[in-house]
């Protein structure tokens, strides 16, 4: 996953807050109102991506500790 400022996906989504607020007061002009819209669909999904790239990191450093796959569980076992 490429490096992402500090902060960069609680910037983006506090612009998203921010963007929904101003849609929904409802005082919107409508070429105002489509442009809101694109740049939230754009930072949407740009934390999509984020989030997605930090499952990912996740997911390898999991699978690095374990080694191996720990056996499943029955449903009555107590894991501890």
């Amino acid at each position: 996953m490429a490096e992402q400022k500090q902060g960069d996906f609680e910037k983006k989504i506090e612009r998203l807050e921010s963007i929904v607020k101003e849609l929904e007061s409802g005082n919107v002009e409508l070429d105002r109102a489509v442009a809101l819209f694109k740049e939230g669909k754009t930072l949407s999904d740009d934390c999509e991506k984020l989030l997605k790239g930090a499952q990912s990191d996740i997911d390898k450093a999991m699978s690095a500790d374990s080694g191996a796959s720990a056996p499943p569980l029955d449903e009555d076992e107590i894991p501890f």
